[in-house]
């Protein structure tokens, strides 16, 4: 594990939607999850580790989008599931 993020080049820093329902995979068959993630590049809503399913990081390796952030409330922390880094994303 490094100690800097060598991903931020392929970030866009999205806003979460006003309403999210849910991981949006979990959704779709009925499972359940913890904690949501949105992936930073396209903005896919999935769920956390501790979720049964794993999405967020299945998409992230599935689509080499390396960076998500938690979109839980309160929360505002991002992570590179390639680096193994968390740290906070702000606009530049």
């Amino acid at each position: 594990m490094g100690d800097f993020c060598s991903h931020l080049d392929q970030v866009e820093i999205l806003d979460p939607p006003a309403q999210i329902a849910g991981c949006e995979e979990c959704l779709k068959t009925g499972s359940e999850w913890m904690h949501l993630r949105m992936c930073q590049i396209c903005g896919k809503i999935g769920c956390c580790d501790s979720s049964p399913n794993h999405h967020a990081s299945r998409h992230a390796a599935e689509s080499g989008h390396p960076i998500a952030r938690s979109v839980e409330r309160g929360e505002n922390w991002s992570w590179c599931f390639v680096d193994e880094l968390m740290f906070v994303l702000r606009p530049a």
